[in-house]
């Protein structure tokens, strides 16, 4: 039998309540994502990847993102951020030294070590120690612009790596853990869904499914994994309104999982028919 992938996507924190909302959806129409052999978890999927490994029922990681988001800092990802990121994008070089160039505008825009950022991660998840089970949280080395896949073998604690997973470049400071200046794994794919090379099935769950460039798209990446079986699910019109236009409004978070719970009932034949028992043996 070959290894099932759940690739859980960036996606700011209504990102996050939107996935909690769609796997809380499927599981109650049994279909639970959540058994997968491997998950991967980039920026707000390292949240929601620690917290389903973490063994918390969903029902339960669903009714806290529909309580008051006090304590909950809001922050802007805006247009005005991506333009300031576009000139290091546009400019000639390799994929990774056009990664290595927002991790310095990050880090001039940020230059603490992010501890803050981890102290507020902490309260999403609070445990440092790595679950059972393969779980994959994704970042970028701020100076030199490689991906950093972190692991329960790599040495640094669960809390840490998914605050590096989230350090937002230009709104959040990196996150300084295990000797590197870290930040979001977003930067090199909002899904990084070639992680599950040689997996199959394949479901990715994609808040943000568009890319910068077509060789890190979702659809690019999945056909790198090899998989025959493969669903992405991204939010539909509903969601979309629900989530907004700032994906770190706090605020939002509540409609964004309703509005998740709400789509699972329109996409469980299909995720189902993907991550069936009987396709996967």
């Amino acid at each position: 039998m070959t290894r099932s992938a759940l690739v859980l996507g960036g996606g700011g924190i209504t990102g996050i309540a939107w996935e909690l909302g769609l796997l809380h959806g499927l599981a109650r129409a049994g279909v639970d994502l959540t058994d997968a052999d491997l998950v991967v978890g980039t920026s707000a999927g390292s949240v929601v990847g620690a917290q389903v490994r973490s063994g918390t029922p969903l029902d339960e990681l669903y009714e806290a993102q529909l309580a008051p988001p006090t304590g909950e800092r809001a922050a802007t990802l805006s247009r005005w951020t991506m333009l300031r990121l576009a000139p290091a994008l546009l400019r000639p070089g390799s994929a990774r030294e056009k990664r290595a160039r927002i991790g310095r505008k990050a880090l001039r825009a940020n230059p603490g070590d992010g501890s803050d950022r981890v102290a507020v991660i902490r309260h999403r998840v609070p445990w440092e120690e790595w679950p059972e089970g393969d779980l994959r949280v994704t970042a970028v080395d701020a100076d030199t612009g490689e991906l950093v896949v972190l692991d329960r073998d790599g040495g640094v604690d669960l809390v840490h790596a998914v605050a590096a997973s989230c350090a937002v470049p230009m709104v959040w400071p990196p996150v300084s853990t295990g000797g590197r200046r870290l930040v979001d794994g977003g930067v090199r794919s909002t899904a990084n869904a070639d992680l599950a090379e040689g997996c199959d099935p394949v479901v990715v769950v994609a808040p943000l499914p568009r890319s910068l460039s077509r060789a890190t798209s979702v659809a690019a990446q999945l056909t790198r994994t090899g998989a025959t079986r493969t669903a992405v699910l991204a939010p539909d019109a509903r969601a979309l309104a629900a989530i907004g236009k700032n994906v770190l409004d706090p605020a939002r978070r509540a409609d964004a999982a309703r509005a998740g719970l709400a789509q699972a009932a329109d996409v469980a034949d299909e995720v189902r028919a993907t991550w069936s028992a009987t396709a996967r043996g």
